[in-house]
Parts: C-alpha cells; sequence; structure tokens
C-alpha cells in the first residue's frame, strides 16, 4: 500500500516538498514576533482613513470580487434607529447617485450578476457587508463597479417614496424571520449576552419603529456611520492591482469625514456573576435541547507567532473533544442524540465555553451528566498521545492542502479573510507563511501543553446558563430551572475515570483484494476523458484537470434502486444507506475510521435511492488509494452493528415526533401528500410510528442486495490526478468489485401527480405568517433543449416575480419559483413555487403570480429579461468549466439522461438560441391553469 501511495504522489505534494527545502534557508520563527501582512495582498489607507486590500488572484478566471465593508451595525442604532441600520442596507439598492431605484439591480443582471445569488448584503451588530462579484472583460463594467460602491458608500437617495416603499419589504424579512426560534430568541439572547447592549439591538428591529420611523431617522444614521474611517474598499480577483488602486482612489480619495465625527465604540458585555437556568416550551419546538454557557471572556485578536501557535493548540483539544463527544452518541442507549462542547466566538472580542445537545429519550439530566462528565474527563485526564497525534496529523494535512491549493482558491475566500481583518484583526499573512507557522509548530507541540489548554478553558465551578429547550404538549414534564443548574454543578463533581482508548491499525485494509484488469480503453480528445472497460463489466470515465492542485472526486452511478423492491419495503430502503453508513465497514465504526485514517483527506459514501445507486467521494491528490478502499469497503463489506442501529433510529424517532411540531414541515407534507395522492411510494414526512417497522437484518439486505454487485456501474474520476498512474489503483479496487447477477434497470412504478385544479388550505402555527404552494406538473418529450426552455422560463418568471411581488407590492420578501425536467422513470416536468407572505395579502399574491403568468403565456418574454437570464448562465458556464464539481455534474447528467457528453461543449450556443417565442410556447405549454395543485398555509385557527 505505501508504494501505491509513492506512486500516485502528486505535483502538488512534490511542490509542499519544495517549499519545505525553500523554508530551510528562512531564519527560525520567533514566538515574540508579530505577525506580518502578506505579500500577496496590498494593504493600504487613504488620507481620509478609508482602509483598502487588493490581490490579483485568476481564480475564477475574469471576475472580480468587490466588497464595501462598513463598521457600522444595530449596535450603533439610536433609540428611534432600531432596524435601520438594516434598512440602510436595504436603500443601497433602492437608488443613489448614478442609479434610480431598481436600475442598479436591472443593470447588474444584465451583466450577468444574479441578485441574492451573487449581488447580496448582510447586516449584523457591528458590521454592514456589501457583495458585489463583476466581470473584468469589459473595462467599463469594472469602473461601473467601483462607482456602484461609491455610491453605496455616500450616495445613496433616501427618497421619502423610496423609503414607504421599502418598508413593506423589510416588514416582510422581519415576519418570515417570525416563529418558534425568534420566540425562544427573545427569551434566551439577552441572557446569553448577560443584558449588554448586544441583545436590545437585534440587526431586524423593532416593528413599530420600522413602520413608523421619521425619514431623517435613517439618513441621520448614515450621515452618522457611512464614513470612510470606518469603510473598507476590497478588490479581489482577475485585476491589475495598480488598475484598482488607482479606482479606489479616484471613487473614494474624494469622501470626507464628518467635522465631529461621533465616536464608535464596541458595546461591552459583563461577566456573569450567579448560575441561572432557563426553561423555554413551545408547542412548535423541533427538537429538545440542553445547552450550558460558561462565563463569557475577553478574546483580543492574537498578532504574534505565539498567539499563531495557541490557535493552532486550541484547534486540536477542539477536534478532540468533538471525536469523544460523538463517540457517545454511538452507544445502544446514547445519553443524547448529537451534542458537542467548545470554546466559541459569541461576538467581537468575546468568546466562552459552552456545551450542548440535542436531547434523547431519556431527557435533559443524562445528557447534561455525559457533556459535563465527558469535558471534565478531559479537563483531569487530559487526551492521549495518539489522540494528539492524530489531531496532529490532522491539521497538517489540512495545511497542506490550503498551501497546494493556494493558487487555485477563489477569489470570494480571500475577500472575506480580509473582511475579517478589518474587522476583527485578523491576521493576514498568507498561505506561504501559514503553512511554514504549521510545519514548524505543530511537530513540536506537546501532549502536556494541548492538555494545560484543554485544561484551562474547560471551566469548573463557575457560573453558568443552563437553557432548556422543549415541546410543550400535554402529559410531558419538564424540567425546573433550578434542576437544571443543579444538575449541571452535581456532574462536575461526579467521578470520572480516563479514557481507554483501543488501539488502531495503521492501514484501512488489512489485505488487499486480488486485482482485476482494464480490458479496453476509449479516448475522447475533445473533453479531455479516458473511458476504461474493466474486467468485470465496469466502466470508469476518468477526466483529470488542472483546476485544482490538491483535489480528487468520484462519482459512481447505475440504475435500479428501490424502484425494484414491493411497497412494504420503501420505508425501510429510503433508510438502508444513512443506517449502514452509520455503522462502518469492516471492523471500524465511523469514529474507528477517522482514527485509522488520520491524516489524509477523504471521504466515501454510497446511496440506494429510488431510480439508481451511487457513489461519491473525494480525496486529496495522495489520498486517492484511501478513498478507493472506502469505495471498495462500503460495497463489499459493510459493517453490522445493533448498538448504533437502535441508537440512531431512536434518534430519528424522536426527531420525527418533534418535526411534526413545525407548522412548515407540516405544511409541505400537505403538498407532498396531496400531489401525489397519499401513493404509499413517494415518501412523506416520517412519524415515529413509520420505525417500528424497520429491522436491521432487513436494512443490511436491501442495501447488500443492490450495493453488493457492481454490476452496470459507471465510475466518473475528475481532478488532479495521472492517468497511467491512477489505472493500478483502480484494476485494484474497481475491477475487483464482485458482479453478481441483479437487475440493474429502473422499474416505472407508475408514481404520477393529481391531474385537474386542487386547491386545500394548511392551518397551522400561531404567527400570522402565510405561504403559497403553487405546483404545475405533467408528461412531456424529455429532451435538453426543452429542459433548457423549461429552466429558462423559471429563471424569468423569477425576475417578474421579484419585480413585481417584491419591488411593486411590497408584499414579499423572498420566494420563487424552481422547475425540473426529468427523463425517467417518464418523461415528466415539475414546476414549483413557494411565496411566502402575509395572511392578508394571499389573495394578491396568488392573483399578481397568476398575471405574471398569463403575460409570459400571451406575450412571450420581454427581451431584456431573457438576456440577463442568458448572461447570468454563460457566466456560471464558463466559471464551471475550470471546476471540477461542474464537470463531475455534467459528466454524470449524461449519463442518467443519455445524453453525449461533448454537449458541455456547445452549452453557450444553445444557450445564445433561445428565444423569446420559445419561452411563450414553453409557457403555453408548461403553465397548464387547468391542471396544478394549490396549497395556502395559514396561521392556526
Amino acid at each position: 500500500m505505501k508504494l501505491n501511495n509513492l506512486r500516485i504522489l502528486s505535483g502538488a505534494a512534490l511542490v509542499a516538498c519544495t517549499f519545505l527545502a525553500q523554508a530551510d534557508d528562512l531564519p527560525p520563527l520567533k514566538l515574540s514576533d508579530k505577525i506580518p501582512v502578506g505579500p500577496q495582498v496590498k494593504v493600504g489607507k487613504l488620507a481620509n482613513g478609508l482602509t483598502y486590500y487588493i490581490q490579483k488572484n485568476s481564480r475564477p478566471e475574469k471576475k472580480l470580487e468587490l466588497r464595501l465593508v462598513v463598521k457600522a451595525g444595530s449596535i450603533l442604532e439610536d433609540e428611534d434607529q432600531q432596524g435601520l441600520a438594516h434598512f440602510t442596507e436595504h436603500m443601497a439598492f433602492n437608488g443613489s447617485t448614478h442609479f434610480k431605484r431598481n436600475e442598479l439591480v436591472s443593470y447588474l443582471q444584465s451583466i450577468g450578476v444574479k441578485f441574492g445569488a451573487d449581488l447580496n448584503a448582510y447586516t449584523s451588530f457591528d458590521e454592514t457587508v456589501y457583495i458585489l462579484p463583476i466581470p473584468t472583460d469589459n473595462k467599463e463594467v469594472v469602473e461601473k463597479g467601483f462607482q456602484v460602491l461609491e455610491d453605496w458608500a455616500h450616495g445613496l437617495s433616501f427618497n421619502d417614496a423610496d423609503i414607504d416603499s421599502e418598508r413593506g419589504i423589510v416588514l416582510e424579512e422581519l415576519r418570515l424571520g417570525k416563529g418558534v426560534d425568534d420566540r425562544m430568541n427573545k427569551i434566551v439572547l439577552p441572557k446569553v449576552l448577560n443584558g449588554s447592549r448586544y441583545a436590545q439591538r437585534m440587526p431586524i428591529g423593532k416593528e413599530d419603529i420600522l413602520k413608523s420611523f421619521k425619514y431623517d431617522a435613517i439618513k441621520r444614521f448614515y450621515r452618522d456611520w457611512y464614513r470612510p474611517d470606518l469603510m473598507a474598499v476590497v478588490a479581489v480577483g482577475d485585476i491589475d492591482p495598480a488598475e484598482a488602486q488607482r479606482l479606489i482612489e479616484q471613487h473614494f480619495g474624494k469622501l470626507k469625514n464628518p467635522a465631529t465625527p461621533r465616536p464608535r465604540e464596541y458595546a461591552k458585555i459583563p461577566e456573569r456573576q450567579d448560575s441561572e437556568g432557563i426553561v423555554f416550551t413551545d408547542k412548535e419546538v423541533s427538537a429538545n435541547t440542553v445547552y450550558i454557557r460558561y462565563p463569557i471572556q475577553s478574546w483580543p485578536a492574537g498578532e504574534t507567532i505565539a498567539d499563531y501557535r495557541q490557535k493552532l493548540i486550541d484547534s486540536m483539544y477542539s477536534f478532540i473533544l468533538s471525536q469523544r463527544m460523538y463517540e457517545l452518541t454511538q452507544q445502544a442507549n446514547p445519553p443524547f442524540l448529537q451534542g458537542g462542547s467548545g470554546m466559541n466566538k459569541i461576538v467581537r472580542g468575546y468568546r466562552s465555553f459552552g456545551a450542548g445537545a440535542v436531547l434523547g429519550k431519556g431527557g435533559a439530566t443524562p445528557a447534561i451528566n455525559a457533556l459535563v462528565e465527558e469535558d471534565q474527563r478531559a479537563r483531569q485526564y487530559g487526551f492521549t498521545a495518539s489522540e494528539v497525534e492524530r489531531a496532529k496529523k490532522g491539521l497538517l494535512r489540512n495545511y497542506e492542502r490550503m498551501y497546494n491549493e493556494r493558487d487555485k482558491s477563489d477569489s470570494g475566500g480571500y475577500a472575506a479573510e480580509y473582511i475579517r481583518n478589518f474587522l476583527e484583526q485578523e491576521t493576514i499573512p498568507g498561505t506561504a507563511a501559514e503553512y511554514r507557522y504549521a510545519t514548524e509548530l505543530i511537530p513540536g507541540i506537546t501532549v502536556q501543553e494541548v492538555n494545560a489548554a484543554v485544561r484551562a478553558a474547560i471551566p469548573l465551578n463557575q457560573s453558568k446558563l443552563v437553557i432548556y429547550s422543549g415541546v410543550d404538549k400535554p402529559g410531558v414534564v419538564q424540567p425546573k430551572a433550578d434542576e437544571l443548574v443543579a444538575t449541571a454543578s452535581a456532574a462536575e463533581k461526579n467521578a470520572v475515570k480516563p479514557l481507554e482508548e483501543k488501539v488502531y491499525a495503521s492501514q484501512l485494509m488489512p489485505a488487499l483484494p486480488k486485482a482485476g484488469s482494464i480490458v479496453s480503453e476509449k479516448v475522447n480528445a475533445n473533453i479531455g476523458t479516458t473511458e476504461l472497460t474493466l474486467s468485470n463489466g465496469v466502466k470508469v470515465v476518468l477526466k483529470p484537470t488542472d483546476f485544482n492542485n490538491d483535489q480528487v472526486i468520484l462519482g459512481g452511478l447505475r440504475y435500479g434502486g428501490w424502484s425494484l423492491l414491493p411497497d412494504s419495503d420503501v420505508f425501510a430502503a429510503h433508510y438502508a444507506s444513512s443506517i449502514v453508513g452509520q455503522m462502518g465497514v469492516l471492523n471500524y465504526t465511523p469514529n474507528d475510521l477517522v482514527k485509522v485514517l488520520a491524516g489524509k483527506s477523504v471521504s466515501s459514501s454510497a446511496n440506494v435511492s429510488s431510480l439508481n445507486e451511487s457513489v461519491g467521494g473525494s480525496s486529496g491528490s495522495s489520498d486517492v488509494e484511501a478513498m478507493l478502499q472506502l469505495v471498495y469497503l462500503q460495497m463489499t463489506q459493510p459493517r453490522k452493528d445493533a448498538a448504533i442501529y437502535t441508537a440512531y433510529v431512536d434518534r430519528q424517532r424522536e426527531l420525527a415526533q418533534n418535526n411534526l411540531a413545525r407548522p412548515e414541515s407540516v405544511f409541505y407534507d400537505t403538498v407532498t401528500s396531496t400531489l401525489y395522492n397519499n401513493n404509499p411510494r413517494v415518501l412523506r414526512a416520517a412519524k415515529p410510528a413509520d420505525f417500528d417497522q424497520l429491522a436491521l437484518d432487513r436494512v443490511l439486505d436491501i442495501y447488500n442486495s443492490r450495493m453488493s454487485s457492481a454490476r452496470g456501474f459507471t465510475f466518473f474520476i475528475v481532478g488532479s490526478f495521472d492517468v497511467a498512474k491512477i489505472k493500478p489503483l483502480i484494476a485494484t479496487y474497481l475491477a475487483s468489485l464482485p458482479v453478481g447477477e441483479i437487475p440493474v434497470a429502473f422499474k416505472d412504478e407508475g408514481v404520477r401527480p393529481i391531474k385537474g385544479v386542487v386547491k386545500k388550505e394548511v392551518h397551522a402555527g400561531s404567527e400570522p405568517k402565510s405561504t403559497i404552494s403553487l405546483s404545475f406538473t405533467g408528461e412531456v418529450v424529455y429532451s435538453r433543449a426543452e429542459r433548457m426552455r423549461l429552466q429558462a422560463l423559471v429563471e424569468v418568471m423569477n425576475l417578474k416575480l421579484i419585480e413585481t411581488l417584491r419591488e411593486k407590492m411590497g408584499a414579499m420578501y423572498s420566494g420563487g419559483m424552481n422547475g425540473s425536467m426529468s427523463r425517467i422513470p417518464y418523461g415528466n416536468y415539475t414546476i414549483n413555487a413557494s411565496l411566502p407572505c402575509a395572511p392578508e395579502n394571499v389573495d394578491k399574491v396568488l392573483a399578481a403570480t397568476f398575471a405574471e403568468i398569463d403575460k409570459i403565456k400571451q406575450g412571450g418574454a420581454e427581451e431584456a429579461d431573457l438576456n440577463k437570464v442568458k448572461a447570468s448562465w454563460i457566466k456560471n458556464y464558463r466559471k464551471g468549466m475550470r471546476e471540477n464539481g461542474y464537470w463531475m455534474a455534467s459528466l454524470q447528467n449524461a449519463f442518467f439522461n443519455n445524453n453525449n457528453p461533448e454537449d458541455i461543449l456547445a452549452y453557450e450556443s444553445r444557450v445564445n438560441a433561445l428565444t423569446a417565442a420559445d419561452l411563450k410556447e414553453a409557457a403555453q405549454r408548461y403553465f397548464d391553469t387547468d391542471n396544478y395543485l394549490q396549497v395556502v398555509l395559514y396561521p392556526e385557527k
């Protein structure tokens, strides 16, 4: 095995070795040294105090990521401004010096920038960030991009009528956020944040203020806080840095600070003095949980090599703690369904140690005991040498991949890093420097240091906030607040023993399978693929790329699935893959696998679904063999574990019980059951009693009946590998897969949606919220061209719905349509619309939606709207052509729908051939107003 790993040592790994050789020439690291700003980014400051970050990066090509970052969020709002930091963000898209209302969004859509998916913004407690990705193949577009940022910085119009129009949209966003989580946050967050100003300034604001604030209140917020000394411009992408700097100076150098600026201060969080318990119950709670929040502590940004080293130590103990907590869920009677603990950021400059769990049938007490005891075990006895060694291996491999991919990383990731530097002073030494820090510092970290760090992090006998949330229903006894605190405090005194750890194998497979062979090979030079036929009949399509330096992804497909099983097995078949995946392979639990594979970047899964079986995997370039071994073992030697099975089923039963409390679950379950007339082969939201029909042996039989034979499988491997070097591994692990005689064609189960116009109402939930669901379905002669027409129709409809329902009517914050077309099991299409709104607006929203449908059926799409869709598609296509995941999806899609994989090369010509007339015909064909389902969610009566 080691020889095989050496054979596929990637070019990226060789580069990493070269870096280590070069690092020998550098002076040794000094822990007291401050971490410098790396050479990859130019950081500067204009005379007015505005900070800028510029980095040239060619991934993706011909694209520039622009950000305007303002150190102004809801924490700065005056009493009459609560919610106006966020409202200001909305107004950035509603008129400015150079763009009238709606002109900005329309212009950006015309160059392929999609509102929401690309163009976006967010407001938090301490900052507002505007996100603008633009193409760089047109100089005028680039210049206009910087003009947009300048307008956001100091040129917003704040017309009275536009403000009033936007009120409805923001109020709809507030309405959308209402529900059990919002009700809980109003009680819990003031306690978590210790009564600080943060708890009084939630970014969404107050409804009464949003409805009635004076126009000057929002203008005053903008005047006070949108100023250059609180701003940063980030420009990362395919642009000459000198040109980016020129544009920043041109557009932002003229900005001025107020003559008497208000001081920008950060809120302080007071220390918690006493322990306290909170019990929150609500009939819509989806999962019973418990959370222990220990004292909040100040957390200054680290700036030295010593600080960086400490962060490495902290990440190591966090990883080990999470593994230990996960292992507790693998017991037959686990103390909780999911759980974890660790040090977490609260807000800028503060962090806290916390522990939390999703409760099982035992309730809060066993969960609190297990969480606290596991933390105290780590605090008292620390971790073993092997645990620390595995954490070091994993951390080093993560840094190696980051370094290997440094020239293939997306600009958006770098932009996010520079935003954190501006807002929180996170260091930005650059990937090469961080790799050097990791490779020089991690080997020298001792077990004693990790144990000292976890001992210092885990509190003992300190004040704590213990929060319980549970489903409020008759007959359920809820814990009392003081009982929660008493249980957590007592658990700290419980006797614990050090962990007795197993010894794990150093390699995954004790013996390799008898290799098969490659019997034929076919090269497709047009798309750069090599198709192999193996001695067992399995096919493998290879697509080596240079899109990433350290990434290989695998996918496998075959027809069949549970369409071949009787109705009585459908429920078990749906859960079979998840259950088997939970149990591991050979004699390894999933937690064991993490330990055996320490230091490798690898994952794999196998799945039986309705019409097919599939395999998925990913790995670093030097870990391909481990990925293929996992695939082999998941198909041939899945593990049986009654304890894990029981724990999994109990967890699903508990989650199903709580899920029924959520109005959204009731609503969408009604949509599904109505659309398919309660067909037993269509899976609905599970009920607790459903899990009584599961049996471990039958679940394994179903999985093995499909996955134990690779007959009919086609595997696809895409990424940074050498074809000649990967072939021996394919012969060893894929050509050796058994191919027992099984059916490898799906069966049409006869599942069809209802016909005619069906309307239904669902009354659930206590908040004044509604959602409209529309489903248009039917049969179709499938083709790739027809599918594209359907997708274009849906995209144009979404533009019109945003324009009408959001911008003109203010009746909706988000929502829209999606559409799909399938060739199997029969040619069919579905268009679904989901439109959240106020209950009193349901009829207006429905009328406006059908009016837009009628317009496109009668007059077709507007040319400008179709061009916006085309521009967005072509932009995404060009980006995708340099991504492994895009190629994997395209190759598998071609297989699944029996298309020519070379069609990927003609995508732009197919897009450009679309016409408004095509969409008119598509609308008439697919929006059949004599055949649709309409379900509306209303609050319960």
